[in-house]
């Protein structure tokens, strides 16, 4: 079978039960997103940086789409939990990057009051796959070299 665009488990996962992400009805947009292993996401705190949640997984596609990671409707009136840079951007050439194989991660901050605690297989987000457009112009010829935040490290 060709592979169009999927999610697989990523190096280090593969003995982890990590549970590969569904859709829950027909018309659903995205892909609901669970916590590789219990974590810990502390009440945020001026200068505190966010905490890096891990799913276990990384996704494959065709080069003229990206993988967005969301914020779950219910994931800040229920839990207190926000993403950190709002919308997650995983672009087609960080599956299997030689720094972190594509592990994909969610990058939370949580505003109650009191630490939250996830558990392995707690829903923390979701990820929705769409197709692109560049410019007339556009001449990006670079190699992505490492993993999680390297589109701008030259």
């Amino acid at each position: 079978m060709e592979k169009i665009r999927g999610f697989e488990v990523a190096k280090g996962f593969e003995d982890k039960g990590i549970n590969l992400p569904e859709r829950k009805t027909r018309c659903s947009a995205a892909y609901d997103i669970e916590a590789a292993e219990d974590i810990v996401v502390p009440s945020f705190k001026k200068g505190m940086k966010p905490t890096l949640v891990a799913t276990g997984l990384k996704a494959y596609m065709q080069e003229d789409e990206v993988l967005y990671l969301m914020a779950k409707s219910s994931g800040f009136p229920k839990k207190g939990i926000v993403l950190s840079n709002c919308v997650g951007v995983i672009d087609g050439d960080y599956y299997e990057n030689e720094s972190n194989d594509g592990h994909i991660m969610f990058s939370l901050i949580n505003l109650k009051d009191e630490d939250l605690y996830i558990k392995k297989g707690d829903s923390i987000g979701q990820a929705m796959f769409t197709k692109y457009l560049t410019v007339d112009n556009d001449a990006a010829t670079g190699v992505r070299k490492g993993g999680f935040g390297s589109t701008s490290n030259k």
